[in-house]
């Protein structure tokens, strides 16, 4: 990932001195492990552990020969290690290794993901109660519907943040494996004791069963629960972007001082963050069918799957993380004008209100479909302009013989709306 939309606590999850560290910590633990057993003598392992080193530009040196990067690394510890080093490896096949460091590579991901979930959810949290009776339309289909609260609105992005924390804890789980089991996953040249010691020191559980490779529908797993992260962070970057078109207004990012919106008009004030956060989710939803793809290998393995994960572990959680952080800052400090949420929901002189009305008609003893018909009939002469919604409601006889004036008004009370806002409230935020 670029570094425009990196940061480093998590670009430094996928840098070369991070996996190489975990390559040797697995050797090492590995070597243990298999000196507990009598496999290899125990001076040894202390060797490896004392001596082994690594050099990334020797290793990359030697893999321009070898074509092989964990070769290249094995010959690069042997150089540091001395004799002893003839017992690293044994029994093992490259993807104990490589496979078992992804997980443990996503495992260190996935933490900072989760804790950007905190925070973001903790800022979402906030803003909800400041504007918890902040009144505004709600719309579908981009048109003026009921009446809401934008701290509702916030509401509903905190309970799928929520969801979506759950459901990264539990990727982290699926994804937390380690798999030390040999050529086509069989441990006959290692004892599956090892296994279980390596995965113990790595903070990992043992595969179930290997096939020299961890099955990747974990991964794919993985990846899904992050491209929906993604989707959420999209659908709530879009709510943001329209809601700040100049007609609506409602909201807006926050704009610096010094900042520009438009090389050729000084006068713009443009959603750029949340724009970028919709282009973000694409990036990390590219991910997907890649990942669902590589769980179909040939046999007990391929390396298909190897340089897609190469490219998009790093890539997507890297994005995401960056989205995770630049959401944060958006909703931490979103302009938000209650006024202009007033103003706008008053733009259809009451229309809003329509089904209240409907309800009404049918409590007094006229069929849904005549009520509808005659509602429908007055709010069509709103929608030309041809006055308000309750003085055009006051006018028509058959209304009139149905409703009372008094209880005409009792109908456009905007609390109406929003009495159950705390109910709702109670159900998304449980510790208030």
């Amino acid at each position: 990932m670029i570094p425009r939309y990196s940061r480093p606590v998590m670009k430094k999850i996928w840098d070369e001195e991070n996996k190489f560290k975990i390559w040797f910590e697995i050797e090492a633990h590995a070597a243990d492990g298999m000196a507990s057993n009598g496999t290899i003598p125990k001076e040894a392992a202390k060797k490896i552990w004392e001596l082994g080193k690594f050099e990334i530009d020797r290793i990359n040196e030697i893999e321009k020969e070898t074509k092989h990067d964990v070769i290249a690394f094995l010959t690069n510890l042997s150089e540091n290690i001395g004799p002893e080093a003839r017992f690293l490896h044994q029994g093992m096949t490259s993807s104990d290794v490589l496979d078992t460091t992804l997980s443990v590579q996503m495992v260190q991901a996935t933490d900072i993901l989760l804790d950007g979930l905190k925070k973001l959810l903790r800022s979402i949290k906030k803003r909800a109660f400041e504007h918890k009776n902040s009144i505004c339309i709600g719309r579908s289909h981009g048109i003026h519907a009921e009446p809401t609260t934008f701290g509702l609105k916030l509401a509903s992005f905190y309970a799928e943040f929520d969801r979506s924390y759950e459901r990264l804890s539990r990727a982290r789980d699926e994804i937390s494996v380690c798999a030390i089991s040999g050529a086509v996953g069989t441990f006959a040249n290692i004892d599956p004791s090892v296994e279980t010691y390596v995965a113990s020191k790595m903070g990992l559980k043992p595969e179930t069963i290997s096939t020299q490779v961890i099955p990747r529908d974990r991964h794919a797993s993985w990846f899904s629960c992050l491209s929906i992260i993604a989707s959420s962070i999209e659908r709530f970057a879009i709510e943001i972007r329209s809601l700040q078109r100049t007609e609506i207004r409602e909201v807006e990012e926050y704009f610096s001082s010094g900042q520009k919106g438009s090389s050729a008009m000084p006068h713009k004030r443009n959603p750029v963050l949340t724009e970028n956060l919709s282009g973000i989710a694409r990036i990390v939803r590219a991910s997907v069918i890649p990942a669902m793809e590589n769980v179909a290998l040939w046999h007990e393995r391929d390396i298909s799957h190897s340089s897609v994960e190469r490219v998009f572990a790093p890539d997507a959680s890297i994005a995401l993380d960056f989205a995770i952080a630049r959401m944060d800052n958006v909703i931490e400090n979103l302009l938000i004008y209650p006024d202009r949420m007033k103003k706008n929901m008053d733009q259809l002189k009451g229309l809003v209100n329509s089904q209240q009305v409907l309800l009404k008609l049918t409590q007094s003893n006229i069929s849904r479909e005549d009520a509808y018909s005659i509602v429908q009939e007055i709010a069509m002469q709103v929608w030309d302009g041809d006055g308000s919604f309750l003085s055009l409601l006051k006018e028509n006889k058959t209304i009139k013989d149905k409703i009372s004036e008094e209880e005409l008004v009792e109908l456009f009370d905007e609390n109406y709306h929003t009495k159950n806002t705390d109910f709702i409230f109670n159900r998304v935020f449980k510790d208030e």
